[in-house]
């Protein structure tokens, strides 16, 4: 065969493997709701059984992330996250490029909370999975850090994307909201810069699920050193002024990171 009807064949294989996992996961969304959902709110003890629905996704994008990379979907390398697993709890700022983020990062680390759209809460496939796991909802920024809080407390790492929505695209980000910052000073614990990278792009903000690139995608996973509050703002620096400086630093260090890395492309 010629190198373009294989690679038509490639991408019709691709395309068909996507649409699998899709309906995959919407249907054991929907069954996570019904069946997990009520098991999670009846347990008498809430945190046992948070730990048991967080062990319970962890383990299932795990393996659709396997699944997806045995399909010959996309590829996966993962720097630094180790460290995050080895240590106590902190907070996951990271860039947003895709739709799979959030996937990937729970299949990488086992122990971890997300700050989730308020309009999830509604959504078919995900309502009863953010109840059980109780992940913080972004509707109320005061609620979003107290409940960040707690569950640092607990112990969890929480994952937060504070651009809100995937990345534009164009080797820039959305401005950091800064809830994590308010997060991280309430708590006092560090932040963990993550940088991720998807070449080619797919499921971008401006792509749908069937917009299969023309090869495999690599996702690309890189977890910084963490960064200290007393880096930023001093313990007499007004809190709000605080915040905003941290969240301000914590982009800039990202974006600088992203060049450095590779994943963002200085242009002539």
């Amino acid at each position: 065969m010629s190198p373009a009807v294989m690679a038509r064949i490639g991408r019709t294989w691709r395309l068909m493997a996507t649409g699998a996992a899709f309906t995959a996961f919407g249907i054991c969304g929907v069954l996570f709701s019904v069946l997990v959902f009520p098991f999670a709110w009846l347990w008498p003890h809430r945190a046992s059984s948070q730990r048991v629905v967080a062990s319970i996704i962890h383990y299932f994008f795990r393996a659709l992330v396997a699944l997806l990379q045995a399909f010959g979907v996309m590829t996966l390398e993962a720097s630094g996250v180790a460290a995050i697993n080895a240590r106590g709890p902190s907070i996951i700022v990271a860039n947003h490029p895709t739709y799979l983020d959030v996937m990937v990062l729970l299949a990488l680390i086992p122990r971890a909370c997300c700050v989730v759209k308020n309009v999830h809460w509604g959504n078919p496939c995900f309502w009863g999975i953010v109840r059980a796991a109780q992940y913080v909802s972004n509707a109320d920024p005061t609620e979003l850090v107290e409940a960040g809080a707690r569950q640092l407390a607990a112990g969890y790492t929480m994952i937060i994307f504070p651009e809100g929505t995937r990345s534009p695209g164009g080797d820039r980000l959305h401005p950091f909201s800064r809830g994590f910052a308010h997060m991280a000073l309430r708590s006092g614990v560090s932040i963990r810069p993550v940088l991720i990278d998807c070449d080619p792009p797919a499921f971008t903000k401006r792509m749908r699920w069937y917009h299969v690139p023309s090869r495999p995608f690599n996702m690309r996973i890189a977890a910084l050193e963490p960064l200290a509050l007393d880096r930023f703002a001093t313990p007499d620096t007004p809190h709000a002024a605080a915040a905003r400086v941290v969240a301000q630093a914590v982009q800039v260090h990202i974006t600088e990171h992203l060049f450095q890395y590779g994943f963002f492309k200085i242009r002539n």
